[in-house]
């Protein structure tokens, strides 16, 4: 889809370059500030509706080659705005089944947006393990807890420096996700923002998910950060994290939540290890990104 708008108002542009040279007045000026803000979805939509306004009276004066034009041009309005692109998905798709498509989105450097919904399971084929879920949950396919630390999806997108990634909670900060999905629209290029989303296969009462997004980020489980490369061009840090020092206990959130406290009651000689290490592999997350944000 993304290809196919991109090569459509790729000929749009060809056209309306070619008609400005046979027009003058307004529909030459509203033609001039489309060429020039096409890229902007603020810019473009405003001068398109210019357009829209003068075009058909304009195809109705004109003949030969500049009505031909002009009459194309009239036919294409569903265009004259920049395109928002988005692809949503779950984890199991992202993480896992989908990542190698995934990849690819994210390597060719097309301006489109990814949503991940992140729930840490296959919750639409049943809860299994993937490549998302922590250490120490269970899962089908992992009853006896996940021994193996969760796939860093972000950091492995960060790593290409020209895709904007953004790991984001609801519950917890609901301005630091809209910030991230207007930044993502207004990068040219690609962008994948990670959301927490619990799920019911996490054994919790969904009424109040969002409070448990929240405990999630508290609790130093869960990160907040944008990584966006447009701010290396003014020599400044991309990285910025956006969670706080956890003030809630990892162990408590953890075992509140059914996924991980089934462990205890079923393989309790287990339990305390792969608890000891999710937590340790949340810490070694969070101190990372730290060092991320102080670097200079």
């Amino acid at each position: 889809m993304n290809l196919a708008t991109t090569q459509r108002r790729k000929k749009l542009a060809e056209l309306i370059a070619q008609a400005k040279a046979s027009v003058s007045g307004e529909i030459a000026t509203a033609f001039g500030e489309w060429l020039e803000g096409k890229d902007d979805a603020t810019l473009s939509q405003k001068a398109g509706d210019k357009i829209k306004a003068l075009i058909d009276k304009e195809a109705s004066k004109a003949s030969g080659d500049a009505k031909a034009a002009l009459t194309e041009i009239a036919g294409m309005k569903d265009l004259y705005t920049k395109k928002s692109i988005w692809v949503f998905g779950g984890d199991g798709w992202a993480y896992d089944i989908g990542y190698g498509g995934l990849d690819h989105v994210l390597a060719s450097g097309e301006d489109v947006n990814v949503l991940v919904l992140d729930t840490e399971v296959y919750s639409n084929t049943g809860g299994q393990s993937s490549k998302s879920t922590p250490t120490g949950a269970i899962a089908k396919f992992a009853a006896a807890g996940k021994n193996v630390k969760k796939k860093d999806l972000g950091m492995m997108a960060m790593a290409y420096g020209y895709v904007y990634v953004a790991s984001v909670c609801m519950g917890a900060n609901k301005n630091q996700l809209l910030k991230a999905v207007l930044e993502a629209e207004k990068y040219k290029g690609p962008s994948l923002i990670i959301a927490y989303a619990p799920c019911i296969n996490h054994g919790i009462n969904m009424s109040h998910s969002q409070n448990e997004a929240k405990a999630a980020v508290e609790a130093g489980y869960w990160p907040l950060y944008r990584f966006n490369p447009d701010l290396t061009l003014e020599n400044k840090n991309p990285f910025t994290l956006e969670s706080k020092e956890p003030t809630g206990n990892f162990r408590d959130f953890i075992m509140s939540e059914v996924r991980y406290a089934t462990l205890k009651k079923q393989f309790p000689d287990n339990a305390d290890k792969l608890y000891e290490k999710a937590e340790k592999d949340a810490n070694e997350r969070n101190e990372k990104y730290k060092r991320m944000a102080a670097a200079n």
